[in-house]
């Protein structure tokens, strides 16, 4: 049996039902949908990820900020750039160790970590509206084990927490 999709084509029903093809299909729409809302508010995604990081860890090396982030060191120089030229984060040296810098966010940082939060947060409305708040919650919790197990080794807990 197949279905219409990606512009009218016949799609066999195995591949409308392959995890691997759901889940790469879901990220796509997600990114673009991300890419799309964070461009209109001229952020992207690696902006968000460093200020959120700053706020929740707080003020940070350029190595520990890309370890958090999972921003390759080279590319953070960029998004740390980009940020200090707008004031969101400082860049000072380290006190401990004045080769290196600190990195920290500011008050309009943390302003303009708010307003791209509330615009996040519709995205995600947009993206997941066919699901339910708890089906919504239980896509969360299931894709987490996923990541978490195969990011470390294959130790995600079992579904009752062994």
């Amino acid at each position: 049996m197949t279905t219409r999709e990606n512009g009218g084509a016949a799609v066999p029903a195995r591949l409308r039902e392959l995890p691997s093809r759901l889940l790469g299909l879901a990220s796509t729409h997600a990114q673009r949908l991300v890419a799309e809302t964070l461009g209109r508010a001229d952020a992207h995604k690696w902006h968000y990820a460093a200020m959120v990081a700053l706020e929740e860890c707080g003020p940070a090396s350029q190595a520990a900020l890309s370890d958090r982030t999972g921003i390759h060191r080279s590319d953070l120089v960029a998004v740390i750039n980009e940020l200090a030229e707008r004031e969101l984060v400082e860049r000072a040296p380290d006190p401990e160790d004045r080769r290196r810098n600190v990195i920290t966010l500011t008050t309009p940082g943390r302003r303009r970590l708010r307003r791209l939060e509330q615009l996040l947060d519709a995205a995600q409305d947009e993206l997941l509206t066919p699901l339910s708040a708890t089906e919504r919650e239980q896509l969360t919790h299931l894709l987490g084990r996923i990541v978490e197990h195969h990011t470390h080794g294959g130790h995600a807990a079992e579904p009752d927490g062994r």
